[in-house]
């Protein structure tokens, strides 16, 4: 029964062994001399064997069908859809089974627990490299079990003497269970150090020792097999899932914790899997103890560690990170990231090559997502890291024209371009005024001069970021690295649309054609939207929905739209229509979802703003294009909707002040007026009324409790509202009618009757300047005006310009 356990393996595990050992026999000849197939008699062996594997009646004739199958016909030999015969006639059920009595410690079961420990996770390793049978319910069942091994190591295996026994004075063949030759255990060592070599492990690695166990040593083969199975189940579309549910994170921990057999290199290599992508967030929210911990035990070996181990660890240590935005909230985390830091400054001051310095500006960039510039050091280093990613960066880009970048290069640049970004808000903000505040993230006692310097080395790397999307063909518009090296530079141009204007406003029509076309969804997308979930730290998550790269475009175009020059390119491009087809794919989506999770979302205010620029600048345009019919279409749709929506105040402020805008513009309607345009004007109303709250009790007037917190924002928006409210009662006289209708002009001047003054003068200066406009093209409007301006002491007789309007003294 052993011997046949020990070979059954080899059909699973080590055909290159049984190829040596077997040599002719076999009646088929060697595999190299049968050129990799079965012979007929081979084939007719083999038949019977897996009739007697289906119709084995115990686990001894099951193992003797395996015997019979490894000893005449060679693992290598046989084809996928052969060894699938096999799997499938021997089942789940055996392999799970042994398992459990190896566990269990069954003395009954006629092999030690070590032999059934070996045999049973080896051919679930094996069936586990078929994809339908990794995914199949009852391997999934053994994971805990596995986890298990790997986690504690042997501690259920037999009495200490027995165990002495079999260990034989150290890690040798009868431990292990893999094929062992006629001629002694020369076989096992050479299968161990090709072991080995495959897994990039250490033999030598000690092992740490676990309390009441005989011995926590747990065989490399096994432990090898182990790691396959959950490796195979982890690369399935649900595999991560069907880990986390089982305990993964806490038993991977706790084997690297123990330093069992291969969790250095496995066992880490599988927690990275599981911490990267879309369950980074989950795992880190449901174990931040657990992985705390792994990350000060990695964050202090990283320091310990020398020469190229050291930077070998800089990609695996990046995995560990905790992702932006999961609080952890925890000194150690601070002092491991503080470590880490103190460990990379005298690497990056040394000569490096390319292959060597992109793992370590990858993991700075990492850590500067996370904790931003205080724990990096000292101003001059923080220079020095900034300037070496922005070398990097030109050497990567500013290559002729067709040259391919390999992805461990566009790994790195990614990496810089992150490091450039941290560094773009402090070296655009430094001297700008010495009484503001320097951002949360800024550099720690940063020097003027040291600013400028960044600066400077950041506009050479953006020079050289504007050349290299140049000379990006629309083929390759699906590529993340460009999108990675077009966000990059929005997050510039974000801050900074002085510098390089001439570059810039070349760039326009690459920058505009590259956001319509994955707006319209032109482009491909299923590579992005995995780049936005595994590689870009600053995302959310969450499916692609080809609107992102204009989010990033966005803050540059409010700023270039300002501007004459660049705003006639923008127009040449049809940059408004644009503009308007991102507000209704967003305003879609966002009236899709409940009131709970209607969210500000401030590119939808960014776009407004850049349509507010097109429309003051560009009446003509305006009158003309089409795509401003579009906007007052969808305007009158959302701005009904949004007076209801307090935590949307903002973006409803932006919505009534282009829709007036563009009313001021309009002649009045021949006939009758328009549903929508009824619509909309009535919604800006209530909306406008809404600001102000007199009280009950005599004093200046308050802004009203829902618009108070976003105040500070609004109330820029809400006085031009006013004063295009103003433009469209002179443009068309119907609005003043409906401003009586609506109560906003009785409500309006209740509130000034009964306040001593308004919150500030540019308020007041708005009011007057729309009540001037209602009386000079309303009778009536202005008899009311007048009425209340006679009887009245409050704010409205401070209105000099409305007095003359109206004619009272």
């Amino acid at each position: 029964m052993a011997d046949g356990a020990e070979v059954a393996l080899a059909v699973i595990t080590q055909p290159p062994v049984i190829e040596e050992q077997e040599g002719g026999d076999g009646g088929g000849g060697s595999v190299r001399d049968a050129g990799g197939g079965l012979t007929d008699a081979q084939m007719e062996v083999l038949e019977r064997c897996l009739h007697a594997l289906r119709q084995a009646q115990n686990d001894s004739h099951t193992l003797a069908a395996l015997l019979l199958i490894t000893r005449l016909c060679p693992a290598s030999k046989l084809d996928k859809p052969t060894l699938r015969r096999i799997f499938e006639a021997v089942g789940l059920n055996l392999p799970a089974r042994l398992l459990v009595t190896a566990v269990k410690g069954n003395d009954n079961s006629g092999l030690p627990p070590q032999e059934l420990l070996s045999l049973g996770t080896a051919l679930l390793a094996a069936l586990s490299t078929d994809p339908d049978m990794a995914c199949h319910p009852q391997l999934l069942t053994t994971i805990p079990l596995l986890l298990g091994i790997l986690a504690n190591g042997p501690v259920t295996w037999g009495k200490p003497e027995t165990q002495d026994q079999r260990q034989g004075g150290g890690v040798g063949p009868s431990s292990g269970g893999k094929v062992q030759s006629e001629e002694g255990s020369d076989t096992e060592e050479g299968q161990s150090s090709k072991q080995n070599a495959d897994d990039g492990s250490d033999a030598n690695r000690p092992s740490a020792s676990l309390e009441g166990s005989p011995s926590s040593k747990l065989d490399e083969a096994v432990a090898s097999d182990c790691y396959q199975v959950l490796t195979a189940v982890c690369a399935l579309s649900r595999g991560p899932d069907q880990l986390l549910s089982r305990g993964a994170i806490t038993a991977l921990c706790q084997a690297v914790e123990h330093n069992q057999t291969f969790s250095r290199e496995r066992g880490l290599a599988l927690l990275g899997l599981l911490l990267s992508g879309k369950t980074k967030d989950k795992v880190w929210s449901k174990n931040p103890a657990e992985l705390l911990t792994l990350l000060v035990r990695l964050s202090k070996d990283f320091c310990q560690a020398t020469g190229q181990t050291q930077l070998d660890m800089c990609a695996q240590l990046a995995h560990f990170l905790p992702p932006v935005g999961v609080s952890v909230g925890s000194e150690e985390l601070k002092g491991a990231v503080v470590r880490v830091w103190g460990a990379l400054r005298p690497i990056l001051q040394a000569k490096l090559t390319p292959r060597q310095i992109g793992p370590i500006l990858v993991l700075g960039a990492c850590l500067l997502d996370l904790c931003g510039w205080e724990p990096v050091g000292p101003p001059k280093f923080c220079c020095l890291l900034v300037n070496r990613a922005c070398v990097e960066v030109r050497m990567g880009l500013e290559e002729p024209p067709g040259n391919e970048l390999s992805p461990e290069l566009q790994h790195t640049l990614t990496g810089c371009y992150r490091i450039m970004e941290a560094a773009i808000e402090q070296a655009c903000c430094v001297g700008v005024s010495p009484t503001t505040e320097p951002p949360q993230s800024s550099i720690p006692s940063i020097s003027l001069q040291q600013s400028r310097q960044i600066l400077g080395v950041l506009e050479e790397a953006f020079s050289a970021l504007m050349y290299h999307l140049q000379q990006v063909d629309p083929s390759r518009y699906g590529d993340p690295f460009i999108f990675a090296t077009f966000r990059s530079l929005c997050s510039w141009l974000a801050e900074e649309t002085s510098c390089l204007k001439e570059e810039v406003t070349g760039l326009l029509p690459f920058l505009v054609d590259y956001s319509r076309s994955h707006l319209q969804g032109e482009s491909p997308e299923q590579g992005l939207s995995d780049w936005m979930t595994e590689v870009s730290p600053r995302e959310e998550g969450g499916a692609w929905t080809g609107r992102e790269a204009l989010r990033y475009l966005l803050p540059a175009l409010c700023h270039l739209s300002a501007e004459e020059g660049p705003r006639k390119v923008l127009l040449t491009l049809d940059t408004p229509a644009l503009l308007v087809d991102f507000l209704s794919r967003c305003w879609t989506a966002l009236k899709g979802k409940s009131g709970v999770a209607s969210t500000r979302d401030p590119s939808m205010e960014t776009a407004c703003s850049a349509l507010l620029n097109f429309t003051v600048t560009e009446p003509e345009r305006v009158r003309k294009d089409r795509c401003f019919r579009t906007l007052e279409a969808l305007l009158s749709e959302a701005l009904p909707v949004l007076v209801h929506k307090p935590r949307l105040l903002v973006l409803a402020a932006n919505y009534c002040t282009l829709g007036l805008m563009i009313g001021r513009l309009k002649a009045a309607p021949a006939g009758s007026v328009e549903a929508g345009q009824k619509r909309l004007f009535s919604a800006a109303l209530r909306f406008l009324r809404s600001a102000l709250d007199s009280g009950s009790s005599p004093g200046p007037v308050k802004v009203s409790p829902g618009w108070e917190e976003s105040w500070d924002e609004a109330a820029e928006l809400w006085r031009l509202c006013l004063q295009a409210l103003g433009g469209c009662v002179r443009a068309q006289p119907w609005v003043a009618t409906l401003v009586r209708e609506e109560g906003w002009l009785k409500h309006t001047l209740a509130t000034l009757s009964q306040c001593s003054a308004l919150p500030d003068q540019h308020t007041q200066q708005a009011l007057e300047e729309a009540l001037c406009a209602m009386a000079d093209q309303c009778p009536v409007c202005k008899k009311e005006i007048g009425d209340v301006m006679r009887t009245d002491e409050g704010a409205l007789t401070r209105m000099r310009n409305l007095k003359k309007s109206v004619g009272v003294k």
